[in-house]
């Protein structure tokens, strides 16, 4: 009992970083695809004013999860690490060279070290995600089991392929919507509209690598598919689409607070439903949560000491977006919102 519900609190923290952490990375596609210099400053401008306050407390969910596997599962820990070394050694790469991009860019006085910074932001929040879901997706086709040797097969296979695909449009999906919010908030209304077209451009890419993942899970993963299209996993499914629906239609009026939550309910449905659809197997078919999980000790007080993180971290972790997100972080002049061109720019690096 104590190890399925430790194993609900990981999958939870799973989806917090999927949406936390998924909207940054997203905020890093835009920044890759904005377009050269005079034609990206302005989405870039609100990219950095957007993520400055609260970009690294998102990585807080992800020590949570890498916590609760060492301690709760140490097998599946072992398992996973051991046969998924390399995309996950890639991914950690990629978060190092993504923060230091973000971090050196905005106080750089060279065009040249700006966009050398920004292009290792940028390709890096595109790259990690992908390689993520790659490893996700070799977890959910099995090919991964107590013992298995690290080969590239584990995670190169159909569907990690499109599971890492599937990880870069939700993040780009996720960090549309909550850009456009931010050039509300940021009085640019030439970006609301920017941001809220990428955004349904997004889902519908989105909608249709979840579709053909469908198809490929069938055939390379049937205890998942039946998962998904039976029970829980089947509602949360559901969920997610109707989630979708609620968003196409919010973005299709002015963006405002409620999108972010159908956003947020489309990616957290998505991850929920995968995890239930894996039940009771921690890695399909090899390893269930009783057979992954520590000793009956070490889950009591991982119970509780977890317990104890959530209560003292979330409350301060709300705080900060509802600081972030009513303006509260950074006070801003008109002009410097209005700013175009390289002043907009030069600007934006001065106030960091």
């Amino acid at each position: 009992m104590t190890a399925d519900l430790i194993a609900v609190v990981m999958l939870l923290a799973v989806a917090a970083y999927a949406c936390a952490g998924g909207t940054d990375y997203g905020a890093g596609f835009w920044d890759l695809t904005a377009g050269g210099t005079e034609r990206g400053r302005r989405p870039r401008w609100l990219i950095d004013h957007a993520m400055a306050p609260v970009w690294e407390v998102n990585n807080v969910w992800l020590i949570f999860v890498l916590v609760i596997m060492w301690t709760g599962f140490p097998v599946l820990f072992q398992t996973v690490f051991s046969a998924m070394w390399l995309p996950l050694a890639l991914a950690v790469v990629g978060m190092v060279l993504r923060g230091a991009g973000f971090a050196f860019r905005k106080p750089s006085r060279r065009l040249a070290d700006r966009r050398l910074y920004g292009a290792v932001f940028a390709v890096a929040s595109v790259v990690t995600p992908f390689f993520l879901g790659a490893a996700v997706g070799g977890i959910a086709s099995g090919r991964v089991a107590p013992g298995t040797e690290a080969s590239a097969d584990a995670w190169s296979n159909p569907t990690s392929l499109l599971f890492g695909l599937v990880a870069i449009a939700t993040t780009a999906f996720l960090g549309a919507v909550f850009l456009s919010g931010d050039a509300r908030r940021f009085e640019a209304p030439d970006l609301i509209g920017y941001f809220r077209r990428r955004a349904l451009g997004s889902l519908a890419v989105l909608t249709a690598l979840a579709v053909i993942t469908g198809f490929v899970t069938h055939e390379d993963s049937p205890h998942v598919w039946h998962g998904l299209t039976h029970g829980l996993g089947l509602f949360f499914v559901v969920l997610a689409g109707v989630a979708s629906v609620a968003t196409v239609w919010l973005l299709r009026r002015k963006p405002g607070t409620w999108v972010r939550v159908t956003a947020v309910g489309v990616v957290a449905a998505a991850v929920i439903a995968w995890g239930m659809a894996q039940r009771p197997y921690l890695v399909p078919t090899s390893l269930t949560v009783a057979d992954a999980a520590g000793a009956p000790a070490t889950l009591t007080w991982l119970a509780v000491v977890t317990l104890v993180a959530l209560v003292l971290v979330l409350p301060a972790v709300v705080l900060l977006y509802w600081l972030d997100t009513h303006g509260e972080l950074e006070e801003l002049t008109d002009s410097e919102l209005r700013r175009e061109g390289g002043t907009a720019g030069d600007g934006a690096a001065h106030d960091s």
